[in-house]
C-alpha cells in the first residue's frame, strides 16, 4: 500500500507516516481484541442483561471477528453462569473467558463452566488494598498466588488483572507481579488503568519496562474518565502490549471502557495495523447493544453515532453535492460502508445553505430561481432558530409553497 493514509475506503493524515513519527512504535505482529461488554460493560449504571441478551451479543461479537469474549462472572448469579454455558455451547470461533475474583472458589466456578481462561483480579495499589478492601498487601499477594496456582491446576489460561495498576508505586507494583509470576502462575498480565488517570506517554515507558522484566504477554485495560482511553490503549500496544480490552461503543462504569470501534478503526486507518476484526459489522453491533442495554449513545458518537453523516452545514452540504460521486473522502475520513452504517443525508436547519435547499428541491423534482433559493435559505434559517431544531419535510414543503406558490 503506497499511500496507507489514503485508500479507496479512508483518507487520514500522511503525517502519521513520517519516519520520525513511526520510529518508536513497536506494535506486536498480532494484536488481539478482548471484548468485556458482557462483564465490565454491564457495570454501566442501569444496564442489566438477561441470559438471552448475552448470547445475542456474543454471537454478534463473534460475527465481527472479535478474538476473545469475556462472557461474564459466574459468581455473580446463576443467570450469569448459565449465560456463559450457553455462549460456550454455541461453538464460536472467539475464545471464551470469564472474570474471577482472586479466590480459588471463583476459579472452580469458571472451570465448571468450561471456559478457556480467566481474568483474575486483585488491587495492586497499597492505598486501595488498605482503604477500599480493608486488607494489607500480604493478603493481596497470598490471594493472588493461591488463586493463580488454582487456575493453573485447573488448566485455565490465567490472566493476572491488577486493579488500579496506574496509581500504584511502580517498583512495588513490579515486585507484586514478580511474586505472582514466580511463586504463583501468570500466563499474561493485564495493566489496568482503572480510573483513567494515566497518559499515553507514561504507558509507553511503563509497558516497555514491564516487557523488559517479564516474559509473559501484556494486556491493556483502560477507562475513559479523561477521554484518552483509546490513545492510552494504542500507546500501550505501540509499546508492545498484545491484547486490548474494549467494550462496544464505550459502555462501562462511569465514563465507560475503551470503545471497540474507535480502537480498531484507529489502529487500521491511522497506524496501519489491521487486527482482522470486521469493521463493517460495527454499526449493527452497536445498535444491538444499545437496544438490549437500553443505553442511548450521543448522536455524534464517533464511528457509530446516528448524526455523524447527517449534514446541516451549508458548506459541508456543498462539499457533499460536489464530491459525493467522484471524491466522497474529501468531506469524510472514511466511507460509511466501512462500518456498515447508512450513507450521508442532508438536513435543514439554522446552519443550512443553498446546497441544502438545492438538494431538497431535486428530491421533489422542483426548480427555483437564485432569488427564490435565497428566500428559502432565509426562511429555513429563521424557522430553525425559532424551533431550535431541524425542519421536518412537511415544514419545508410549507415554506416551499409560500415561496414558489402552489
Amino acid at each position: 500500500m503506497s499511500t496507507p493514509w489514503k485508500t479507496d475506503q479512508w483518507f487520514t493524515s500522511n503525517w502519521n507516516w513520517l519516519p520520525e513519527v513511526r520510529q518508536n512504535m513497536h506494535f506486536p505482529a498480532k494484536i488481539r481484541i478482548h471484548d468485556v461488554s458482557l462483564r465490565d460493560g454491564e457495570q454501566q449504571t442501569g444496564i442489566a442483561y438477561n441470559r438471552a441478551d448475552k448470547v445475542a451479543i456474543a454471537k454478534k461479537l463473534d460475527e465481527a471477528g472479535v478474538h476473545r469474549i469475556e462472557a461474564g462472572m459466574p459468581a455473580v448469579s446463576g443467570e450469569d453462569e448459565a449465560a456463559i454455558k450457553d455462549i460456550l455451547a454455541l461453538g464460536l470461533k472467539a475464545e471464551i473467558f470469564s472474570f474471577a475474583r482472586c479466590m480459588p472458589s471463583d476459579v472452580k466456578l469458571a472451570k465448571e463452566c468450561g471456559v478457556k481462561g480467566i481474568i483474575t483480579e486483585i488491587p495492586s495499589s497499597e492505598h486501595m488494598v488498605k482503604n477500599a478492601y480493608a486488607k494489607d498487601m500480604d493478603w493481596a499477594i497470598k490471594s493472588s498466588i493461591d488463586t493463580t496456582l488454582a487456575a493453573k491446576e485447573a488448566g485455565l489460561y490465567t490472566v493476572f488483572f491488577t486493579i488500579d495498576s496506574t496509581r500504584s508505586d511502580l517498583n512495588r507494583y513490579m515486585d507484586l507481579i514478580e511474586k505472582v509470576s514466580t511463586e504463583g502462575h501468570m500466563d499474561a498480565l493485564t495493566v489496568a488503568d482503572s480510573f483513567g488517570g494515566v497518559t499515553p506517554q507514561a504507558l509507553s515507558v511503563v509497558i516497555a519496562k514491564l516487557k523488559a522484566r517479564f516474559k509473559q504477554p501484556i494486556e491493556i485495560h483502560c477507562h475513559e474518565d479523561f477521554g484518552i482511553g483509546v490513545a492510552n490503549t494504542i500507546a500501550a500496544l505501540a509499546a508492545g502490549a498484545e491484547v486490548a480490552h474494549v467494550t462496544v461503543s464505550a459502555i462501562g462504569e462511569r465514563a465507560g471502557n475503551v470503545p471497540l470501534e474507535d480502537t480498531v478503526m484507529s489502529l487500521k486507518m491511522l497506524y496501519g495495523v489491521d487486527t482482522g476484526v470486521k469493521t463493517e459489522k460495527f454499526y449493527e453491533l452497536s445498535k444491538l447493544v444499545q437496544r438490549l442495554s437500553g443505553f442511548q449513545l450521543p448522536p455524534n458518537r464517533p464511528i457509530v453515532g446516528d448524526s455523524l453523516l447527517y449534514i446541516e452545514s451549508g458548506v459541508v452540504g456543498m462539499f457533499h453535492r460536489r464530491c459525493r460521486k467522484a471524491a466522497p473522502l474529501q468531506y469524510m475520513p472514511f466511507l460509511p460502508e466501512t462500518v456498515g452504517r447508512p450513507g450521508v443525508d442532508i438536513a435543514l436547519g439554522k446552519g443550512s445553505g443553498q446546497a441544502n435547499i438545492e438538494e431538497f428541491l431535486e428530491r421533489r423534482g422542483k426548480t427555483a430561481t437564485p432569488e427564490q433559493i435565497n428566500e428559502l435559505v432565509a426562511r429555513v434559517k429563521q424557522l430553525g432558530i425559532e424551533k431550535k431544531a431541524l425542519l421536518t419535510d412537511a415544514e419545508f414543503d410549507g415554506l416551499l409553497t409560500a415561496v414558489l406558490g402552489k
